[in-house]
């Protein structure tokens, strides 16, 4: 699996991978902000993404991540249904984190522990050393989230 910077002509296939998550996320495919903000990340180079390379779905978009330097966030994981469980998760977070500030705590917004449908995300950003930093509040689809930070590396 390689990850790869999305460009603009990659926009429908990540707008198909955020209908698939709004009942998590809440309402994105269709919100022109969203698309916006999608295209502006791209634009800016701060969207990654993995397709999947079998032979059955090659070149299906897995996963994507969108980051933000300035604020040394991830502001955006999802991976599709049919590669949860592959490690694509993972490996966006990590190349993320990599891009991010060292030297800066890295923050996210995630499901908090009430939040069931939300416990594998929690746990991805457990298992690489985030750690609940403040409430967050209820997302759009209205599930109760959490600010998590991981610390800079000493």
């Amino acid at each position: 699996m390689n990850i790869e910077l999305s460009q603009p002509c990659d926009l429908s296939d990540w707008l198909a991978l955020a209908r698939e998550v709004e009942p998590l996320f809440g309402p994105m495919a269709d919100v022109p902000e969203f698309q916006d903000g999608l295209r502006q990340a791209m634009q800016e180079k701060r969207a990654l993404s993995v397709r999947l390379d079998d032979s059955q779905s090659a070149g299906q978009l897995a996963g994507g991540i969108i980051i933000d330097a300035l604020e040394n966030e991830i502001l955006w994981l999802a991976v599709s249904g049919v590669s949860r469980g592959k490690g694509i998760g993972r490996l966006l977070l990590r190349e993320a984190i990599d891009r991010l500030d060292p030297n800066r705590p890295v923050y996210v917004q995630t499901y908090d522990d009430t939040v069931e449908a939300g416990a594998a995300a929690r746990a991805l950003y457990l298992n690489i050393g985030f750690t609940d930093f403040r409430d967050g509040g209820l997302n759009p689809a209205g599930l109760s989230t959490v600010i998590m930070e991981r610390p800079p590396k000493p």
